[in-house]
């Protein structure tokens, strides 16, 4: 089914959900029932969101009155669902505690016409509904008139000040909504809606760069308290259209791409869900999957970590025995190439029948190179890594140790000697003692490691083209 979409205008919220109240203990289960006008003997679906997308909960038959029921003998979870029409339209319903109520709905105007019955929450949710949408006609309204106006003129300050007058309706609305309602579904709601405020903060005269020192601390707080307004220990916030987009905002665009500093929020985040199990396995699972997703170098850090504190620890119970025997090997193999693990020793013969040891090199970079002659992107990135190492690396003092991971010496010699391969370490394990294979993850080739003087791992899997840029950068800001 064609995913359901929400917007964002000025301030308001484009998505308007109904909600419901405590449920009477004597009436288990749910049975909500829509009555709609201009649809007969056909079918309505209920659908719930999760992590920005809508789940399909429940079918019923809309019968010849327009009146249609969804019924089951358990409640549903808490949260925002979805009445979606034969028509591709839908209103939403915050079904909370209270699960046996009426709605009758117009579809000529779905929000404005809706009459609730049985549920004081869910009625007075929806007049909350026609105030927002009152509010963003008139903010429409004055967006238009102030494109037609000079902002800086009289009339354009007043439009400005009318739109302001129009923020401060809703953030007072939000406000007593969440104070007359507390512990309720709509509380919940509206308080996960509204992004933090950042206070000010005073910067003492004649301070150096006082711009940028202003920058970073308003950064760091709305980083801090990024989650204030959401409840990670209410499993109801799961079901919302905005909490997988807050999470996933959080770690894509506000947290930087650095993988010790996402692993060190995940955890933070995670664990103040833990009260909250439903809520602690989602976190876990998306977290764990935007590190295995992620094409940024290096990000298997968080990967491993995420996958050792709470997979292979036994946390996640939700886990199959199989999913957790491939995740432990997979662990276990890539471990050791984490960026900033010191690289593996390796002691191989080079193809005129020398010695060499990786950590004897001196150099400031190491470029270690896994390839063989039998392998087609081989036989085009070596060559042209040659031509790279030649023109902009070999002055800088880098040196490139480059392993054969076959066991044809002829023909490797051959390639070595056809493409002038003289100026790189050119070595291999004809007896296979190193265990290099393991060691180093080769499962494809050519595969590419840089290592640091120390011999730690600096970047891993780089296009040769890459090579260069990610080089100079780190020498740059190793001060060489």
């Amino acid at each position: 089914m064609k995913l359901l979409k929400d917007c964002l205008f000025f301030f308001l919220i484009a998505f308007i959900p109904a909600i419901g109240n405590a449920r009477n203990p004597e009436e288990p289960g749910h049975e909500i029932e829509v009555t709609l006008n201009g649809f007969r003997d056909t079918t309505l679906i209920l659908g719930h969101y999760f992590n920005q997308r809508m789940y399909v909960d429940d079918t019923t038959r809309i019968d010849s009155n327009g009146k249609a029921v969804f019924a089951g003998q358990k409640p549903l979870p808490g949260g925002i669902y979805v009445v979606y029409l034969p028509n591709q339209r839908y209103f939403d319903l915050l079904i909370d505690e209270d699960q046996h109520f009426e709605v009758k709905v117009d579809t000529a105007d779905m929000v404005s016409s809706m009459q609730v019955t049985g549920s004081e929450q869910t009625a007075e949710f929806n007049k909350y509904q026609r105030f927002i949408i009152e509010r963003q006609n008139k903010a429409k309204a004055l967006q238009q008139k102030l494109q037609d106006t000079d902002p800086d003129s009289d009339d354009g300050e007043k439009i400005k000040e009318q739109l302001e007058n129009l923020n401060q309706e809703v953030k007072n609305k939000w406000k007593e909504l969440t104070e007359e309602n507390p512990g309720t579904l709509l509380a919940l709601f509206i308080k996960g809606i509204q992004e933090i405020e950042i206070p000010g903060f005073d910067i003492p005269e004649g301070t150096t760069n006082p711009d940028s020192i202003l920058r970073i601390k308003r950064y760091q707080y709305y980083k801090n308290h990024y989650f204030d307004n959401i409840d990670l220990t209410d499993e109801r916030i799961l079901r919302t259209p905005f909490f997988g987009r807050k999470v996933e905002n959080y770690f894509s665009s506000v947290l930087p791409q650095i993988p010790d500093t996402l692993l060190k929020e995940a955890i933070r985040i995670i664990e103040i869900s833990r009260p909250a199990p439903e809520v602690f396995r989602f976190l876990v699972s998306d977290l764990f999957n935007y590190a295995n997703d992620s094409q940024i170098m290096g990000m298997d850090k968080m990967l491993v970590g995420l996958a050792e504190k709470y997979y292979l620890s036994g946390d996640a119970t939700w886990a199959d025995e199989e999913f957790l025997n491939k995740l432990e090997i997979r662990v276990k193999e890539i471990k050791p190439t984490l960026i900033g693990n010191k690289a593996h020793d390796l002691k191989m013969q080079s193809y005129n029948g020398q010695y060499f040891r990786l950590h004897e090199l001196t150099s400031p970079v190491t470029i270690l190179v896994f390839w063989d002659t039998d392998c087609g992107h081989c036989k085009k990135a070596i060559p042209k890594l040659n031509e790279i190492y030649q023109e902009e690396l070999m002055d800088k003092g880098v040196e490139v140790f480059a392993v054969y991971t076959q066991g044809d010496q002829p023909e490797w010699t051959k390639f070595i000697e056809e493409h002038g391969l003289y100026d790189f370490i050119n070595v291999w394990d004809p007896y296979r003692h190193t265990g290099f294979r393991d060691y180093y993850d080769i499962k494809s080739t050519p595969t590419i490691y840089v290592l640091g003087e120390d011999k730690k791992i600096i970047g891993k899997r780089i296009a040769v083209e890459d090579l260069p840029g990610f080089i100079d950068h780190y020498l740059s800001t190793e001060g060489r």
